[in-house]
């Protein structure tokens, strides 16, 4: 009986040590960069989790914030179009609560303009902010818990490891080379390669008429029609506008917000009026209000870049009825460094009236 409780003393304290020390390794290695910038770092496509890093270890004056209308963009482009030094922060179908809280704490290492863009459906329902199962708050906060779910990870000691492997100058190639096709998270080498596309990718096979329409096919088709509108509840949408980006702007007055409509292509409005007439008015009807809102903010600039014809109409830009291609990211950084869409506080809707005159005008090519 002794013996056997020996053992079992062992085998816990053996345990412990194991524990802890995959905790200290976390720690040293700091994969994420969260207590301290590293020049061996490397970076993960999981931006939810990333970006609790880059806000802690980047120098940035400027943050980019969208869903993945946005992730495509590379902070260097931001940063020649529009002289800032940009973070980019975007997140794959995130909401405005995740993107309000994310902005908050960028905002709160240094940010002192946001550029933002606000895609209608960021403001559908969504889990309150501290019970999101896909975004830790406590990690972004630095709060104790957050760092222990950090430190006694068991995924993050393995990103440790392969880290302190990686660091070896023989293995430094090779191991760098061999990570995307491995089971690690920390695979990219450089920020700036944080969810954007290859710099030899084929636009034209990704980004072309065929697959838009396909696209406005698949999406109006009475058996999918129905998704359209859901999550599309106009109250609920106004009143998380409210919280999540007037509340936000309105706690930083020394702030600058560049926000932006982004040109989703005219085939996402049409798809609304063949297939979901009601949902395009919640859109509508949102936007005004955001407009009539935001204008005259005077630390808010309001872009919208919806009813810019000569590219939303054109179906090769994009992949789908809304994702447009780097083509025109690089036309939307020059509109914001220029202007050229700014909405006008004295005519707040009058963009969204263009949009709604093309929308019922359109006919859809046929094939």
């Amino acid at each position: 009986m002794r013996g056997a409780f020996t053992h079992l003393a062992r085998l816990l304290l053996a345990s412990i040590v194991c524990v802890l020390g995959a905790a200290a390794l976390t720690y040293a290695v700091d994969p994420l960069q969260l207590f301290r910038p590293s020049r061996l770092a490397f970076y993960s496509d999981d931006t939810r989790m990333q970006n609790a890093g880059l806000i802690r270890s980047q120098p940035f004056d400027t943050a980019f914030m969208g869903t993945s209308l946005a992730i495509h963009f590379r902070q260097s482009d931001i940063d020649r179009a529009l002289g800032v030094h940009s973070l980019k922060l975007a997140m794959t179908g995130s909401n405005s609560r995740q993107q309000g809280f994310v902005l908050e704490q960028a905002i709160g290492r240094g940010a002192r303009r946001v550029i933002w863009a606000m895609d209608d459906f960021i403001f559908i329902d969504a889990a309150d902010i501290e019970a999101d199962p896909y975004l830790s708050v406590d990690l972004y906060r630095g709060t104790a818990k957050g760092v222990a779910s950090y430190l006694f990870s068991a995924a993050m000691a393995k990103e440790s490891m392969f880290a302190l492997l990686r660091s070896a100058p023989p293995l430094r190639q090779p191991l760098t080379r061999a990570a995307p096709f491995l089971p690690v998270k920390f695979a990219l080498p450089d920020v700036d390669d944080i969810y954007a596309l290859p710099r030899d990718f084929d636009v034209a096979r990704d980004y072309n008429a065929k697959k838009t329409l396909a696209a406005f096919s698949y999406i109006t088709n009475p058996t999918r029609s129905r998704f359209l509108g859901e999550g599309y509840n106009y109250e609920a949408m106004v009143r998380h506008f409210e919280r999540d980006a007037v509340g936000l702007i309105a706690r930083h007055p020394d702030v600058t917000f560049d926000v932006y409509f982004p040109p989703y292509s005219i085939l996402q409005f049409v798809a609304m009026r063949e297939a979901s007439p009601a949902t395009l008015k919640i859109v509508t009807d949102l936007t005004a209000v955001i407009a009539r809102r935001l204008t005259p903010l005077p630390n808010v600039r309001l872009h919208d870049f919806r009813a810019v014809k000569e590219v939303t109409h054109d179906l090769n830009n994009y992949s789908d009825v809304i994702h447009h291609s780097p083509v025109v990211d690089a036309m939307v950084l020059r509109w914001l460094a220029s202007g050229e869409y700014r909405v006008d506080p004295k005519q707040p809707t009058a963009s969204l009236e263009e949009l709604k005159a093309q929308v019922e005008a359109y006919r859809v090519p046929q094939p």
